[in-house]
């Protein structure tokens, strides 16, 4: 995507705000705020926000996913999404319960389909 377009003095916010945000969530691309002629801020509507903090989310649940198989860590099934501090996946299985396991496969760590044991 081309920003060019889309970069803006401060002062045309300032004197077109309410324009501004209806092109941000009519158009939904981003807006480079300049002051004294550099870059500043950047403005965008609130749902491309939301989709790509969402994005950014799993993302890193995805890496983290990776990082635990390159580790060779299991985690128990009764504790995945459990984890106070917000984490999605748990840390070692304990023996009583099923873990899952994920096999190496053909596809990138990211896709592999979880096994149960």
């Amino acid at each position: 995507m081309r920003y060019s377009t889309q970069i803006k003095p401060i002062s045309y916010l300032k004197a077109n705000a309410a324009e501004v945000l209806d092109e941000l969530n009519q158009l939904r691309k981003p807006l480079i705020i300049t002051q004294n002629g550099e870059a500043k801020a950047v403005l965008q509507d609130v749902a491309t926000y939301e989709e790509t903090q969402e994005a950014m989310a799993l993302l890193r649940v995805l890496a983290l996913g990776n990082q635990q198989i390159a580790q060779g860590v299991e985690c128990s099934t009764t504790t995945i999404g459990k984890q106070p501090d917000g984490r999605i996946l748990g840390q070692y299985g304990d023996a009583t319960s099923r873990s899952v396991r994920h096999q190496a496969s053909g596809f990138p760590a990211a896709v592999r389909a979880p096994t149960w044991a």
